[in-house]
């Protein structure tokens, strides 16, 4: 992903409450920033089925840069 660094970068991260990935997530996004040298505010949320539901979320973990969703849509499978 391209990025102007003078741009901050909101990271959220919606997982369902039973979802093994959150620390591997946290992982993998502290590494990309770190190595691209990119500041950003990353914020996990853990959500039940409805909440997910309700967001529209296509699954777990869901990841959202600056409000826009990185897993391709019509992709089903929150977990």
């Amino acid at each position: 992903m391209m990025h102007d660094r003078n741009t901050q970068l909101t990271i959220d991260c919606y997982l369902s409450q039973g979802c093994q990935s959150e620390e591997a997530l946290k992982m993998s996004i502290a590494t990309a920033l770190e190595r691209d040298g990119i500041k950003a505010d990353v914020n996990f949320h853990r959500l039940n089925d409805d909440e997910a539901s309700s967001l529209g979320l296509s699954g777990s973990p869901s990841v959202f840069i600056n409000g826009k969703e990185l897993q391709p849509l019509g992709t089903a499978g929150f977990s």
